[in-house]
């Protein structure tokens, strides 16, 4: 285990790996942990990391600094301390908003962004997600059965602190993501992939379905991409294709030719 003191507060992580420096950003569900097997697809050419953000996994929760911004400066003094100059960012749902915000931030710090089941407002976050903050121990372990089906989500999940959760969804559905987007166009070296599973039952990917003119297809910097078998966590529930989808980002610099081949496909049959 490894950790670093931020604010008065112990923030931990994991590393591995060499070569160019790739950091990854989880969700409300969960820890750094279920990044793990990405980070190893990547390793023999990155140097990957993973944190647990303000309230979740084993980093403190001793005080209330569970908005997005909190988690920006979170991400500036990490990176800080790690000696990165520049990285992409790889986040996923309150990760996803949380390396976009930083993003347009500091541009020059995160020139790649891939945000997996990014919220697009309050309506794309399910009740399902504060339903399980209401809930009693007894309860939240029947839904995690009924709803999370990996171990490494399972076992870091207990860990979250309740305010973390419902703060930092309050804080993410403030987010214009438009002006986000704008902002991200704008940039001449930014790039940002934005990732669903169409099947995801707790960040609704289907509100994103009539922006995809507007948003996504319009602007050579912006992307959308689908994983038709995937729920909430494409990462675990289709990984091998997420991998290689994750590998042509980080060695790509043309967004439009970015796509699921058909030969990823028919190795899983």
């Amino acid at each position: 285990m490894s950790a670093v003191v931020i604010d008065g507060g112990l923030v931990h992580y994991e590393a591995f790996g060499r070569g160019k420096p790739v950091l990854f950003l989880h969700g409300w569900l969960g820890s750094w942990r279920y990044w793990m097997r990405t980070m190893e697809s990547i390793s023999d050419k990155n140097r990957t990391y993973a944190l647990d953000l303000w309230g979740f996994g084993d980093s403190d929760k001793s005080k209330s600094r569970y908005s997005v911004s909190n988690y920006v400066a979170l991400v500036d003094d990490f990176v800080n301390d790690m000696g990165i100059r520049e990285a992409p960012i790889v986040g996923h749902a309150l990760g996803a908003s949380v390396a976009l915000e930083y993003a347009v931030r500091y541009p020059d710090r995160a020139k790649k962004i891939m945000a997996i089941s990014l919220p697009v407002g309050a309506n794309s976050i399910s009740r399902k997600l504060l339903d399980f903050t209401e809930t009693s121990v007894v309860s939240r372990m029947m839904w995690w059965r009924q709803r999370i089906v990996h171990k490494e989500v399972e076992k870091e999940l207990e860990k979250a602190s309740k305010d973390a959760i419902n703060i930092s969804m309050q804080s993410v559905a403030e987010i214009d993501i438009h002006s986000r987007i704008q902002s991200i166009d704008q940039l001449q070296d930014s790039m940002l992939l934005t990732v669903y599973g169409e099947k995801d039952d707790i960040v609704d990917p289907s509100i994103t379905n009539n922006m995809n003119n507007s948003w996504f297809y319009d602007h050579r910097n912006i992307r959308r991409i689908i994983l038709n078998e995937s729920k909430h966590f494409p990462m675990l529930d289709e990984a091998a294709k997420f991998n290689r989808l994750l590998k042509d980002f980080l060695e790509g610099d043309d967004l439009s030719s970015l796509e699921l081949k058909e030969e990823w496909k028919r190795r899983h049959r």
